[in-house]
């Protein structure tokens, strides 16, 4: 039996101390990395309630295909994740595309897998902008002024597509509204149901998963904006692992099957239309830096 916890970073460097307190492990194969834990890092995308029974699962799953420990460790923001891994304090992790086109950046992070979709290729999933019924708000450009729940500033669909978008209809993503940076998906959809914010993100994982709990009622919604398909989160692996574990470690996450791991409803919660994973590239992830050149993003910023 491999042993995993989950732990809360409040920031990257936070990881050392929890470490330390890890059960003994296991035997584990000789090229496990890290004294023969893998290191398995999330970010907050849902809440950590949701998150860390599902991971727990897959965790113990992906320990036993490739005969080490694995560690699962939800970061507080998108931001940790990111700096964990820069300072090797992660051996892989699923980021959003644009925390991932940072860690790319910054901490030799190389995608190697993602959900599959209904076609057998890299599933993909939309950002949104909503309003509420009696909000004021009929239309985009209605935004301007108003109040706005992004979830997290390293978020693809929670921070650089409706910025994109504010941005394209004349909108200031930053000084043409008043931004409230909610934390996560899950934070910035109770932001906006709750109407503490006038407008804000609302992507489609965060939508099914609303579904799936009875949280989410399209009356309660007046969509202003969808945007077009975007590639899923990626896994992610230290591009410094060792060349043989790190083939290893490819193969046993890109052919990882859920049927036996998660239930339909799980899956829907970690954002897989599918049970299963399948190989995902770096080049996957260039039309979300063509959206951060247009943004005029400093990614180094994103992560202070």
């Amino acid at each position: 039996m491999f042993k995993f916890r989950i732990l809360a970073l409040a920031t990257a460097l936070s990881a050392l101390a929890p470490l330390a307190w890890a059960p003994a492990a296991q035997a584990a194969a000789p090229d496990c990395p890290n004294g023969g834990t893998v290191r398995f890092g999330i970010e907050p995308f849902e809440s950590a309630a949701r998150l860390i029974p599902l991971f727990n699962k897959i965790g113990d799953a992906l320990g036993k295909k490739i005969d080490c420990n694995v560690q699962i460790l939800v970061t507080t923001n998108y931001s940790a994740e990111i700096e964990a891994m820069r300072n090797n304090k992660l051996e892989m992790g699923e980021f959003g595309p644009l925390g991932y086109v940072l860690a790319h950046q910054v901490a030799n992070a190389q995608a190697i897998a993602a959900y599959s979709g209904p076609d057998g290729k890299p599933d993909v999933y939309t950002a949104g902008i909503v309003t509420w019924p009696g909000s004021g708000i009929t239309k985009i450009a209605d935004v301007a002024g108003k109040t706005f729940a992004y979830s997290d500033p390293a978020s693809t669909s929670g921070h650089l597509f409706p910025a994109t978008e504010l941005k394209r209809v004349g909108i200031d993503p930053d000084s043409g509204i008043k931004p409230l940076y909610a934390g996560s998906h899950t934070a910035s959809f109770e932001t906006i149901r709750n109407h503490k914010v006038q407008a804000g993100e609302l992507n489609s994982t965060q939508i099914n998963a609303g579904i799936m709990t009875g949280e989410y009622k399209p009356a309660d919604f007046i969509e202003l904006w969808r945007s077009s398909p975007i590639p899923n989160d990626p896994v992610a692996i230290w591009g410094g692992l060792q060349p043989g574990f790190k083939a290893r470690l490819t193969n046993a996450v890109q052919t990882l099957d859920f049927t036996t791991i998660l239930t339909p409803d799980e899956l829907k919660t970690v954002g897989a239309s599918q049970a299963h994973m399948v190989p995902q590239v770096d080049a996957a992830y260039n039309p979300i830096r063509d959206l951060v050149s247009v943004l005029h993003l400093d990614l180094a910023k994103l992560n202070e």
